[in-house]
């Protein structure tokens, strides 16, 4: 199975859509893990970034709604509202032990979404690209 993680200077990145990089892991070999850069991507087309590398698991701090949708859509597992070692939470989830919440959904920021007429902060997230006023 291949295990991503957001990844920043070792540690768990806390915000999925902002992320950019992830470390990724195969639970057949987990030293040969390697940090991949999402290049700009952003929010839920980051779901396509993982799905073409074969991801079925990602481990992350705070997620949106969209996100969410998008990796489900994917067939991505998601592991969220884990901080802490990139690297023993993506052994902790291999070997079955990892603590998460499974109800993890990143609602603390509003959206300027310009064309759609202002700011929103919906339970949904977003579908789109969308600016981050926080």
């Amino acid at each position: 199975m291949k295990i991503a993680v957001t990844y920043e200077n070792g540690l768990v990145f806390q915000h999925f859509g902002r992320t950019e990089q992830f470390k990724i892991y195969d639970t057949a070999d987990m030293n040969g893990a390697c940090v991949v850069s999402t290049n700009g991507t952003g929010h839920s087309a980051l779901a396509g970034f993982l799905q073409e590398r074969g991801v079925q698991a990602l481990i992350c701090g705070g997620i949106g709604g969209g996100a969410m949708a998008a990796l489900h859509a994917a067939g991505i597992k998601v592991y969220g509202g884990v901080s802490g070692s990139a690297d023993e939470a993506a052994a902790q989830l291999a070997a079955g032990t990892l603590v998460y919440d499974p109800d993890i959904q990143c609602s603390h920021h509003s959206h300027d979404h310009g064309e759609h007429g202002g700011d929103c902060s919906h339970e949904g997230g977003c579908s789109h690209r969308c600016s981050h006023t926080d």
